[in-house]
């Protein structure tokens, strides 16, 4: 058994981590098997954890499974600048770990932020993909309207991308009480919890949103959220945060990709009842990400499921990129 530094949590058995080099920085990886390379990207505010489950069951279908800290997470390099958190910086340090641990093109696969940066770099680099999974957040081509103004203009100051824009404001909210940061955060937004638009009240936090639950949902152990919360409580929140710093950075860094679609294989999965797409039609859904994304294998939402689908429903998530990773071969 092998621990996660900052947490006394043991990752399953046949479950390791190590720290190497990847495009001249520092990346922390944990990682289960051998054979095809599946790269599996978290969001935000999540650790290379959250994957715990499809390592192991990846693993055991024959793939070599690895997902890393992003940048600005748990053990893994968090620069200081905000500037160096937009999308190139992202899929470029997607690329250099498939680079650096050799076995590439991989199978790429991320969850809410590490969703856009999973298509992203299916993308911009699909020599480095052979195909491409999106969790919770599906593809939508480049907005012709600058994004900050346009969640000004439709939805309000409110909304809580515009509220992580200032340096320090959700930093001192979240990380007040880590703890109780992450059980109000995953609680309120699991698949049992009721649907909250995420929208800030005037005068208020994040969290105001997502009162203490009586207790976690049944997906998340008390050791579980232990990691989380000692890993936060030792780094912050601020190299997450600084990837919604970089919204509008990125909106201009991806002018030349204007209309342009996925041409690489894809899935896509997203709990029925994610905040992201609760609401939309299913089947203009789907019809709308196979315009992007014409190699679309699958769409598959799961009933009951919330935002925080690979660990909500751990096995259907990782049956379905199993299945995936396999019909790539």
């Amino acid at each position: 058994m092998s621990e996660l530094p900052g947490s006394d949590l043991p990752l399953p058995q046949g479950v390791g981590h190590r720290t190497l080099r990847a495009g001249g920085r520092r990346v922390r990886i944990v990682e289960a098997g051998r054979g095809p390379l599946v790269v599996l990207l978290h969001g935000f505010p999540e650790l290379a954890y959250s994957w715990r489950h499809q390592l192991v069951g990846l693993a055991a279908a024959g793939f070599h499974a690895v997902a890393p800290d992003m940048r600005g997470y748990g053990g893994s390099d968090s620069p200081e600048d905000a500037a160096q958190y937009t999308i190139h910086h992202l899929v470029g340090d997607a690329v250099a770990l498939i680079d650096a641990l050799g076995e590439g093109p991989a199978v790429v696969a991320g969850h809410d932020w590490g969703s856009q940066v999973a298509w992203h770099t299916a993308l911009m680099r699909p020599d480095r993909v052979r195909g491409v999974a999106g969790l919770s957040i599906p593809y939508r081509p480049r907005s012709p309207l600058n994004p900050l103004p346009a969640i000004r203009r439709g939805i309000g100051e409110g909304h809580y991308m515009l509220y992580f824009q200032t340096p320090g404001v959700a930093e001192a909210e979240l990380e007040r009480d880590v703890a109780a940061s992450f059980r109000r955060l995953l609680s309120g937004t699991s698949g049992s919890a009721p649907h909250r638009a995420p929208v800030v009240p005037d005068g208020g936090g994040l969290l105001d949103l997502y009162p203490e639950p009586a207790a976690l949902p049944g997906w998340l152990t008390e050791d579980e959220l232990s990691v989380y919360t000692a890993e936060f409580t030792r780094t912050g929140f601020t190299g997450g945060l600084n990837w919604y710093r970089n919204l509008d950075a990125n909106w201009d860094l991806t002018a030349p990709y204007q209309k342009a679609a996925i041409q690489v294989p894809a899935l896509y999965l997203a709990g029925a009842e994610d905040f992201v797409i609760k609401g939309a039609d299913p089947a203009r859904l789907e019809s709308e990400l196979r315009q992007w994304v014409p190699g679309l294998r699958e769409m598959l939402l799961l009933p009951g499921c919330g935002h925080w689908i690979q660990q909500e429903r751990p096995e259907e998530v990782t049956a379905a990129l199993v299945a995936f990773a396999r019909s790539m071969s």
